[in-house]
């Protein structure tokens, strides 16, 4: 899996795998193969400190440390080092315990639960006593998984498709595997129920309180009418789209936790939110919102990147001072006990709504929104949002469901009006870079970003971006990147440009550019408008922020771009003297 860019034959891999695993420790296996041993969601991370996992190669190999880090300087990996001087001590034992998966895993565990005074030395005798026992490739993944940096390239998307042809024998069932994935969020739950009860009890899977739901997500609107024609009668419901960060609201009778759109724990940095939410007048709920800073003497909504500011490690309470904020709900799935999903948006709204009347309107408010039917309409609420601080609306058909994990045009973003060149900023993932030269010697020159397309699960190439950066910026994007640092084109991704350097796709930015052109370099949307052809960006550049809130997939995807391209062409065939 390892050496190959082939999502095929990563699949056929997986596969194999898969079929060969006890269904009693394949929820376990599924973790491991993607480098974690929970859901992201339970926020339990694997990483080691460096120098503690240099100290365990060490300790194991009877070698000193100086020797282990100049190893390390030469491989540029500490699983290739654990293997490279594994290999020169013997291993024989006659007391070695076998590697398990149940052993490597209840160690794993151990060690991310340890904490505290003396952590670091019982953690290193945790890797110690699983190294000691392993052989040389075991030491390399345990070290690679300890370290956070197992790339074997496999997405969410390639475990569903294999898990559905490993246990029905048809592709097609993945539909129902990533249904139940979407209301779990928790891909080993998923692959131990089909292995050991099959695909009827995976469908029964229901939302639960404290495993968050993946996010249903909206489709770009062009324009107002094109909104309004996509609506069963011409009718639905326009909500204010605020500039905040999306959060799932968890709230049991004695615990309350916040999730991220990426659905990570982030109630640590919103403790003021949590006690907040205690007022909600259920026992049991699951609510949708957007927490959004506001200035503390004018109350006017402050714009996302300064809500970024809570997400220190320290100081935080200064930051709650300094940047209060404000829930905006918008929608409800869960109240005691009931799953409220399969009902339509207006008798969600209206539950939304009984229970807003029984909360301080202050610090939690209901999404401001209106029925509409005509563009006038939309467009004068639409000057109201953006007078009042917000990106543009949001339409929603008022029959439908919420639909988890999806992304149709049940709902639709509408941001301000679109024109012949793009005036709406782009979410893209980091895929590769340049080396810079001159002032930006020693950093990277130009990143390569993607767009994503949810049809393939891939990562196609839009743009390099230079532009925008300042030297703290550049500095930032080379320490971060480092991270996700791998030695060919990930698997997922298709471009035709060639790099310097290639990454994970993992790390989002935003960009604004004048348009998007024909590109001969870039397979962003290749053939779709023109063959041989994808889309580019013409003169992107940075914009400062980097989207921590959102996933690689929730970047701005190939039907977007070529929307926007649409747009932009019927623009200047209606104004033939532009540009």
């Amino acid at each position: 899996m390892e050496k190959t860019s082939s999502r095929l034959l990563l699949t056929q891999e997986l596969v194999c795998l898969l079929r060969k695993t006890p269904s009693s420790i394949i929820d376990k296996v599924v973790y491991l193969i993607q480098g974690k041993i929970y859901p992201d969601y339970e926020g339990v991370e694997l990483g080691l400190a460096e120098k503690t996992a240099v100290r365990a190669i060490a300790f194991s190999t009877g070698l000193n440390i100086s020797l282990v880090e100049a190893n390390y300087r030469t491989t540029g990996d500490l699983g290739d080092t654990a293997r490279e001087l594994m290999d020169s001590k013997s291993q024989t034992s006659l007391f070695a315990e076998p590697i398990t998966v149940e052993l490597v895993f209840s160690t794993l565990e151990k060690i991310a639960k340890t904490i505290g005074p003396g952590s670091q030395e019982l953690k290193l005798r945790l890797v110690g006593s699983l190294m000691n026992n392993a052989t040389l490739g075991e030491c390399r993944y345990i070290i690679k998984l300890l370290m956070g940096t197992l790339r074997l390239g496999i997405a969410d998307y390639t475990v569903l498709d294999s898990l559905a042809i490993a246990f029905t024998g048809e592709k097609s069932q993945r539909q129902a595997l990533e249904s139940a994935y979407n209301v779990s969020s928790d891909l080993g739950t998923v692959a131990k129920l089909l292995a050991s009860q099959g695909i009827e009890r995976v469908k029964r899977l229901k939302t639960t309180l404290f495993k968050p739901v993946r996010p249903m997500l909206a489709e770009r609107a062009r324009n107002a009418s094109d909104a309004l024609s996509r609506f069963i009668g011409g009718e639905a419901a326009a909500e204010y789209k605020l500039d905040g960060e999306r959060v799932q609201i968890h709230k049991g009778r004695k615990r309350i936790e916040l999730f991220s759109r990426r659905l990570e724990k982030v109630t640590r940095y919103y403790p003021d939110v949590a006690e907040l939410l205690k007022t909600i007048p259920v026992d049991e709920i699951i609510l949708e919102a957007e927490v959004v800073a506001v200035n503390s003497v004018t109350e006017e909504l402050l714009p996302f990147q300064q809500l970024m500011h809570r997400r220190r490690k320290h100081g935080l309470q200064q930051a709650i001072n300094e940047y209060p904020v404000v829930v905006n709900i918008f929608d409800v799935l869960y109240i005691d006990g009931s799953d409220k999903t399969s009902l339509d948006y207006l008798k969600r709204r209206k539950f939304l709504e009984d229970i807003s009347r029984k909360m301080p309107r202050d610090k939690i408010r209901l999404v401001p929104q209106i029925i509409v039917s005509d563009t006038d309409k939309i467009e004068n609420f639409m000057a109201s949002a953006i007078q009042d601080g917000c990106e543009g609306l949001m339409l929603k058909q008022l029959t439908s469901k919420y639909r988890a994990g999806a992304r149709e045009f049940a709902w639709m973003k509408l941001k301000r009006e679109y024109k012949a060149e793009i005036t709406d900023s782009l979410d893209l993932v980091v895929v590769g870079a340049l080396f810079g030269r001159g002032r930006r010697v020693g950093k990277y020159g130009a990143l390569l970003l993607a767009a994503y397309n949810p049809d393939a699960d891939i990562f196609e190439s839009v743009c390099k971006v230079g532009a925008g950066f300042t030297d703290l910026h550049l500095e930032q994007f080379y320490s971060n990147l480092e991270k996700h640092l791998i030695p060919h084109r990930h698997a997922r991704v298709n471009t035709r440009m060639k790099m310097d350097v290639w990454f994970e796709p993992k790390i989002l930015i935003e960009v604004i550019a004048s348009e998007i052109t024909l590109s001969p370099s870039h397979t962003a949307a290749l053939d779709s408008v023109k063959m041989g052809f994808g889309l580019g960006l013409r003169f992107p550049k940075f914009t400062g922020k980097i989207r921590e809130d959102k996933a690689p997939e929730d970047a701005t995807t190939v039907s977007e771009l070529i929307s926007i391209y649409g747009q932009q062409i019927r623009s200047l065939k209606s104004h033939p003297n532009q540009g």
